[in-house]
């Protein structure tokens, strides 16, 4: 099983930013995604979906984004996007390469609406490097992305241990996340989150795979864990609802759309890949860390 979001099909032509001639030409000829950053919505059309993209001249005006392509340049412009869409709606429906493009779209015009005005002096910051700096003077700022883990919890066999958070609907289910923390680890902050969300301590614990999410800017870090099932469920009443072991046989019901639990209906999630690739394996995998 493969990731969908952690594929990197489009070419970044990094070395392109900080060259303003040749980034002024490839405005020309671009190809012009409009977002919206606050939603993370874009302009599609088809079905299936396509991204809509318009040509320079047709684009809103505003602050050009270079995302990356030196034969077919793309950039990106804020604008309103009625009745667009997004990656939840339809990341995975797109082709690899313009769910990669909507991808760094996203995250970039949000981490710029973000950053208008400088943390160190309060000042406007202006665009540099094509999209991928700001800068206040000979401050610069580049583009954040803050890590995030997401562990799948199992009994080392047939059972996995999920989690509902406040405010969700009934029966929704999912792993357990958080951020990581300053002066953290990945493994640390599984292993804390863990234990702060469900009073559960991990007894082994082992590395899966990452994916951004743009949601604004989170890279996803996916574990598998082994926990003891007698230990005790000890909800953060604070910000898990409730939190149980399901079986194997619960899990495939509800991928098969037999909701026991309900899980998220975003299929590019990093959730949703954790729990597919484990029923997938037909037993658990993770192995003493």
């Amino acid at each position: 099983m493969t990731l969908w979001l952690a594929r990197t099909v489009l070419d970044r032509a990094a070395h392109r930013r900080n060259d303003p001639e040749w980034i002024a030409k490839a405005w020309k000829r671009a190809r012009v995604i409009v977002v919206d950053p606050t939603t993370g919505h874009v302009p599609v059309v088809g079905d299936p979906p396509r991204l809509a993209f318009v040509a320079a001249d047709d684009a809103p005006e505003g602050e050009r984004l270079f995302l990356g392509g030196e034969e077919e340049p793309y950039f990106a412009v804020a604008g309103p996007v009625p009745g667009g869409a997004g990656l939840r709606e339809v990341g995975a429906k797109l082709s690899e390469f313009e769910a990669d493009v909507l991808t760094v779209a996203v995250a970039l015009s949000r981490w710029h609406l973000d950053h208008r005005f400088s943390f160190a002096s309060g000042r406007p910051t202006e665009l540099s490097a094509a999209g991928w700096e700001r800068r206040d003077g000979d401050t610069v700022l580049w583009p954040r992305t803050d890590p995030a883990v997401m562990v799948l919890i199992t009994d080392g066999a047939d059972r996995c241990l999920l989690a509902r958070g406040v405010g969700w609907p009934e029966k929704r289910f999912s792993c357990i996340a958080g951020f990581v923390e300053p002066g953290e680890s990945a493994e640390a902050a599984a292993r804390r989150e863990v234990a702060e969300e469900v009073g559960v301590t991990i007894d082994a614990l082992d590395y899966v795979a990452s994916q951004p999410w743009p949601y604004p800017r989170s890279l996803m870090l996916a574990y598998e864990a082994v926990a003891d099932p007698a230990e005790p469920i000890v909800p953060q009443t604070d910000e898990i609802a409730e939190a149980r072991w399901f079986d194997r046989a619960d899990i495939a019901d509800a991928v098969a759309g037999r909701p026991a639990p309900l899980l998220s209906s975003i299929t590019i999630s990093i959730s949703r890949f954790l729990l597919e690739r484990w029923l997938a394996e037909g037993t658990g995998s993770a192995h003493r860390a």
